[in-house]
């Protein structure tokens, strides 16, 4: 039974992997920054406390994320895998009219978050191995995105540049952590129809009908892509991997297929 730890995790695929993970079996440990939404997700998702539990954390505070660690630890005797997800987008400015607040915001949590998360994690595996208490194989991924590989999309120029920069991070991480055997992954989860998302489709209503016919095309729900995402993670065995879910030849079969075929409405659910 592996032990599992995943930052921001009360919404969107971090909840989903969550569910996935805890639904075959596994101990998982969630997180987000309010205590009352970690303690929601736990109720909704109705495991018991000794398979599946929370506690708040704001990963660019460290000594929260020394305390998350410390937390899984206590309930579950140590961390097998820790999935640093907590992360920020906002995709509906150009670079220019960003505000100064969100790109501090989405620089804050999307880096500092993710290498806090990396450092005290990988730290406390190299602790648990030197005692003996390593019990499966060490993990740690971090959660990539758009931008990540250094494509342009409109919209998220400051976001896609903090992904660009985890995935230099991560591969850093990988070479570093090489030598103690710990296997360091990246995870490219796709276009994923997240609280996030349709927030920022409500915000511009008029740009997100000019683009819905290509986001049904190459977005998917939660609940589609976390199972596979959960299973890859479990059996990623080679330390620098990527697992990714949108690959080149699926986008390209997808807007093939919309072509010859209606799309359905993957929005409609949400209102939009």
């Amino acid at each position: 039974m592996t032990r599992i730890v995943i930052t921001g995790s009360t919404k969107g695929i971090g909840k989903g992997l969550a569910a996935e993970f805890a639904r075959l079996g596994h101990k998982v440990v969630i997180s987000g920054r309010r205590q009352d939404d970690v303690d929601a997700t736990l109720a909704e998702l109705g495991y018991p406390s000794d398979q599946l539990t929370g506690l708040a954390c704001d990963s660019v505070d460290k000594t929260q994320v020394e305390a998350l660690w410390q937390f899984a630890c206590e309930q579950f005797e140590g961390v097998d895998i820790w999935i640093n997800n907590a992360g920020l987008a906002r995709t509906v400015w150009p670079i220019l009219d960003t505000p100064d607040s969100e790109v501090v915001q989405m620089v804050q949590t999307n880096i500092i978050g993710t290498i806090n998360g990396c450092k005290v994690a990988a730290s406390g595996m190299k602790k648990a191995a030197s005692q003996g208490f390593a019990t499966e194989p060490q993990k740690i991924f971090n959660m990539l995105g758009g931008g990540s590989d250094g494509e342009y999309f409109a919209g998220m120029g400051v976001y896609g540049t903090t992904k660009r920069a985890l995935d230099y991070f991560t591969t850093a991480l990988t070479k570093e952590l090489q030598a103690d055997h710990i296997l360091v992954g990246k995870i490219r989860p796709g276009m994923i129809i997240t609280e996030g998302v349709i927030r920022e489709a409500q915000a511009d209503i008029n740009n997100f009908e000019k683009r819905r016919k290509f986001a049904n095309l190459l977005c998917d729900h939660v609940e589609t892509v976390a199972p596979y995402l959960a299973r890859e993670i479990l059996a990623l065995n080679k330390t620098g991997q990527k697992i990714r879910w949108l690959t080149p030849l699926k986008m390209t079969g997808r807007m093939l297929s919309g072509l010859v075929r209606p799309t359905a409405d993957k929005f409609s659910r949400y209102g939009l």
